[in-house]
C-alpha cells in the first residue's frame, strides 16, 4: 500500500514549531458517494520537498528526536478519493495559503457550508513538501465538482514556503489566493501553545522568542518568522498581482464570521449563501461555531485543539514583540490597503 511518509514532517529541533498537519474529518471534502482509500504507488521519493517542512526550508536547525519521529511514522496515509460519482476532478481555483494559527481551518469549514464550494478536508502540502509527486497526483486528491462549483484546498505553510508562489503560478496564474492573518504576537503565542501541547518540557516562550533568552528577537524561530507577513507577501507579489489576493482578518473571523465569510464569497464570485443564520458564538471555546455543519444535523464546533488556552507570557515580553512587529505590520497594511488594527 502507498504511504505518504515522504509527505510528513521529519524530526525537528524543539525550537522549531512544526507545520500543522490536519487529518480528514467527517465529510472530508469528497463528493457524495465517494469513499477514501490509500492508493498503491511507488515508494516515497527521497527528493527534497516531500518530507521537508516550511521551517526546514528556511534553513532552521534540526536534530533527531525519537518522540517526534514516532509521531511522523504514525501519521495515517493521506486519503485519495476513489473515482466514482458525477463531476470531474479539477485543480483548485482558489487556495487558502496561510497563515498557520490564523484561522484557516475555521474559514475552510465555514466555506464548506456553501453548495458551490468543494474543498479537500486534509492539508495536502503539495506545493511545499510533495511537489515531486506531480500535478496529476495532486489533482487526483481533489473532490469531484460540477460546472459552476469551486474546488479549494488549504495548506497554511504555503505562505512561508519560498517555492510555493512559483509552483502555484505554474499550475494556474489565475489562482485566487486567500490569506488569513492574525496579530503576529498572539499568533506566535498560539503557535507555541500548540507545540507545547505536543512537546511537554519545551523551553519557555521567552527563551525561544529572544536569542539566548535575553538578546534581540530571534527571527530564526518559525513562530516569530511566520508573522513577518510583509516579507512573505513581497515574495508572492513577484508572481501574482495584489488583485489575486484576499486578506481575511483572523480577529474579525471570530467577532464577525458572517461578515468575513461574506467577503470571501464575494471574492470567489459566489452568491452570499453563508450568512449570520449559520453561526452562533460558543462562550466556552471563545469563538463561533456552526449551527449546522456540512452533512450533519447538529451544531458543531471545531476540534478540541481549537481554542486551547494560551500559556501566560509576561507583559514585558509581549510588548517587546509588539514593538518588533510594528514596522512590519505597518508595511503590510500599506501593501494590502487594509489596517488590521494590531498597533
Amino acid at each position: 500500500m502507498w504511504s505518504p511518509r515522504g509527505c510528513v514532517p521529519v524530526p525537528l529541533h524543539p525550537r522549531v514549531l512544526g507545520v500543522e498537519v490536519a487529518s480528514v474529518g467527517a465529510g472530508g471534502g469528497a463528493s457524495e458517494g465517494e469513499t477514501f482509500r490509500p492508493r498503491p504507488g511507488p515508494a516515497p521519493s527521497p527528493l527534497p520537498g516531500c518530507g521537508q517542512t516550511a521551517e526546514q526550508k528556511l534553513g532552521l536547525p534540526r536534530v533527531k528526536r525519537y518522540a517526534t519521529a514516532m509521531r511522523a511514522r504514525l501519521q495515517p496515509p493521506l486519503p485519495v478519493p476513489v473515482a466514482s460519482g458525477q463531476g470531474r476532478r479539477r485543480f483548485p481555483q482558489a487556495l487558502i495559503v496561510g497563515v498557520k494559527k490564523g484561522g484557516t481551518r475555521a474559514l475552510l469549514e465555514f466555506l464548506r457550508l456553501h453548495p458551490d464550494v468543494r474543498a479537500l478536508g486534509s492539508e495536502p502540502h503539495f506545493f511545499d513538501r510533495c511537489y515531486e509527486r506531480g500535478l496529476a497526483w495532486y489533482r487526483s486528491l481533489m473532490p469531484r465538482t460540477l460546472e459552476g462549483q469551486i474546488t479549494m484546498e488549504k495548506t497554511p505553510s504555503y505562505f512561508v514556503t519560498r517555492e510555493a508562489p512559483r509552483r502555484i503560478h505554474g499550475m494556474s496564474p489565475d489562482t485566487k489566493l486567500i490569506v488569513v492573518v492574525r496579530n503576529p504576537v498572539t499568533r506566535a503565542i498560539s503557535d507555541y501553545a500548540q507545540t507545547l501541547s505536543k512537546t511537554p518540557g519545551l523551553p519557555s516562550f521567552h527563551a525561544l522568542a529572544f536569542r539566548h533568552g535575553l538578546g534581540p528577537v530571534d527571527t530564526a524561530w518559525s513562530a516569530v518568522r511566520i508573522g513577518l507577513y510583509a516579507q512573505h507577501l513581497d515574495h508572492w507579489l513577484r508572481y501574482f498581482p495584489l488583485s489575486h489576493f484576499l486578506f481575511v482578518s483572523g480577529e474579525r473571523l471570530v467577532s464577525d464570521p458572517a461578515g468575513e465569510v461574506g467577503r470571501v464569497q464575494d471574492f470567489l464570485g459566489l452568491k452570499r449563501v453563508v450568512t449570520d443564520k449559520h453561526f452562533y458564538f460558543n462562550a466556552t471555546k471563545g469563538f463561533p461555531c456552526l449551527k449546522k455543519a456540512q452533512g450533519g444535523s447538529r451544531p458543531r464546533c471545531l476540534g478540541k485543539s481549537k481554542g486551547r488556552p494560551h500559556p501566560r507570557v509576561p507583559e514585558a515580553v509581549v510588548q517587546r514583540l509588539r514593538d518588533f512587529y510594528r514596522p512590519f505590520n505597518l508595511k503590510f497594511y500599506q501593501m494590502t490597503g487594509q489596517d488590521f488594527g494590531w498597533d
